[in-house]
């Protein structure tokens, strides 16, 4: 694996970091990182074992893979620093609303009539699970990989979660549904933590108890492949008492009411 740098050093950014660390497919002395907070920097790349670059111009020029971590609004500035340094490598973008088509719209993607080289990109939107290797790692279809270094990539990201492809008009929802996903799931968590207070269990261990609750329901449907229908419906008894948990949850437009919140994203996205 050739060296790879971030641009950009965040949680995220190390998260990635060090699952590609952890995969045993990049060396440490191959990965490389910038932030232009240069304390904060050190500290976090001294904790992987990383090298911590002083500029931009120090990591594009160590790198043959770089991964575009920094904030979407500062991506145009920095195209405007490394723009012809990007000729010939590697450019994995994470950041939110940066696709190929962004890209291409400011950097040269097809190859230089002189050199016949160009800048290969790849969009990547990851999601706050890969923080413990749980991550979705959705790759836009469309892209400028050669076959090879696609695979490499695949296989580093593959090492914080599970990399799923989709059309560049579906990673919008895709995003939607992934990227804040997290946050409904906690919100459902709190709420089921809060119930289970009420009536005398302990915070921490009602935490405890539905963080797990939620994993290994997760878990069942992933590693079963069935419905989340035939699910639930194995563990709602007649007469009994999931289906009333069930009956109740319907009643006050549950499932309606998750469908309602992507809707919410997708029309913000459209604005």
């Amino acid at each position: 694996m050739t060296n790879i740098g971030f641009i950009g050093f965040g949680n995220m950014a190390q998260a990635l970091a060090g699952g590609f660390l952890n995969s045993g497919l990049v060396a440490k002395d191959k990965m490389f990182a910038f932030a232009p907070n240069q304390a904060k920097l050190e500290k976090n790349a001294a904790n992987l074992g990383i090298t911590a670059c002083k500029s931009l111009k120090e990591v594009v020029t160590a790198c043959d893979t770089l991964i575009m971590a920094c904030k979407p609004y500062q991506i145009e500035n920095v195209l405007k620093e490394i723009r012809d340094s990007l000729m010939g490598k590697t450019l994995v973008s994470v950041a939110a609303g940066w696709d190929f088509a962004k890209y291409a719209s400011v950097l040269s993607i097809e190859p230089s009539p002189v050199t016949g080289e160009y800048c290969r990109f790849q969009f990547v939107m990851p999601n706050t699970p890969a923080l413990v290797g749980e991550g979705v790692l959705l790759f836009e279809e469309k892209n400028s990989l050669e076959a090879s270094e696609k695979d490499e990539i695949v296989k580093l990201f593959e090492a914080t979660g599970t990399v799923a492809f989709l059309p560049s008009n579906l990673m919008g929802i895709g995003g939607a549904v992934t990227g804040c996903g997290p946050a409904f799931v906690d919100l459902f968590m709190e709420a089921y933590a809060d119930a289970a207070v009420k009536y005398g269990i302990p915070r921490p261990t009602a935490y405890k108890l539905i963080s797990q609750m939620v994993l290994g329901s997760a878990k069942l449907q992933k590693e079963t492949g069935e419905h989340p229908g035939v699910l639930k419906d194995n563990v709602c008894s007649p007469n009994g008492t999931t289906i009333r948990g069930v009956t109740s949850l319907e009643e006050n437009g549950f499932r309606n009411a998750c469908i309602k919140s992507i809707d919410t994203i997708m029309d913000f996205k459209r604005q």
